[in-house]
């Protein structure tokens, strides 16, 4: 896999992405109702757009196809971290994950911050990142659990 900044060439695509990661969850832990009102914001939200064009991000593409992506906006906030379904498990996210931490202490970020759902949370506790607490979102009149997590990258 290639590891590659993003551009806003890549916008289009990157929704793609976002839509497959979401619709692919296991209806286990999001509803159909959810996955749909989450999904519908790479389209409906403007500051999808905004933290694609003013954020700090990072993709990978297998056979020139974009996999997964995650940014930085504002530049001390994990915004948007989504993989395509037949690649999830597969190390995207931790390579993604350690690239935004590296990046973010070579500017002198004292720590991160990130909303996790239910899917990714599990994968930031296993990268040393802590939970602040359990907080609950509605998006388009439907109820979502998340994580708000962070962890520290740079030791005084």
């Amino acid at each position: 896999m290639n590891l590659r900044q993003i551009t806003t060439k890549d916008q289009i695509e990157l929704k793609k992405v976002y839509f497959d990661s979401i619709q692919s969850l296991d209806e286990k832990i999001y509803n159909q109702d959810q996955k749909r009102a989450w999904s519908s914001q790479a389209w409906d939200n403007p500051i999808f757009d905004k933290v694609i064009t003013k954020g700090k991000g990072w993709l990978l593409t297998e056979k020139k196809i974009i996999v997964a992506f995650a940014t930085r906006y504002p530049n001390d906030r994990i915004a948007l971290f989504y993989c395509k379904g037949k690649f999830q498990r597969k190390g995207c996210g931790s390579k993604l994950l350690h690239k935004l931490e590296d990046e973010a202490k070579n500017e002198g970020l004292y720590s991160l911050s990130t909303e996790a759902s239910l899917i990714s949370y599990e994968l930031f506790l296993k990268n040393q990142w802590k939970i602040i607490r359990k907080e609950k979102v509605t998006i388009n009149n439907i109820l979502f659990e998340r994580y708000k997590m962070t962890k520290i990258i740079k030791v005084n």
